[in-house]
């Protein structure tokens, strides 16, 4: 990891933990507004100790622009947890041979940025 990475992947950190700090939940209910700054802190934490390895640059650059997206999502919608996605069971399969497999491919490219360490921790 090169060092301007480094200090990009540690002002994330440090930003995530900021904005954990001043959290406050959508309804205002005071233990709503904990456990959600919980949550933000526990995911922040999962995800970076379990990327602390990565040495990969292009890995490392999807990783960052994940925590990115989902800083900016959180903030937009101001809800700390994943947007799910909703994709027909079987909608993006063509209709000739080796669908299942096809649809899964499908599945996987469709899928945002957001949620591609989401479900690896989950």
């Amino acid at each position: 990891m090169t060092p301007i990475t480094r200090q990009e992947v540690l002002g994330l950190y440090r930003k995530i933990f900021k904005i954990a700090k001043k959290w406050q939940s959508a309804s205002g209910q005071i233990e709503e507004t904990i456990k959600e700054k919980e949550y933000i802190k526990n995911e922040a934490k999962t995800l970076f100790r379990k990327n602390k390895n990565v040495t990969d640059p292009k890995l490392i650059k999807q990783y960052i622009e994940e925590c990115e997206a989902r800083i900016e999502i959180g903030l937009h919608y101001n809800i700390p947890y994943p947007r799910p996605i909703h994709l027909p069971p079987m909608g993006l399969a063509h209709k000739q041979g080796r669908t299942l497999r096809h649809q899964e491919k499908l599945r996987k490219i469709s899928k945002p940025i957001y949620l591609k360490s989401h479900d690896e921790v989950s």
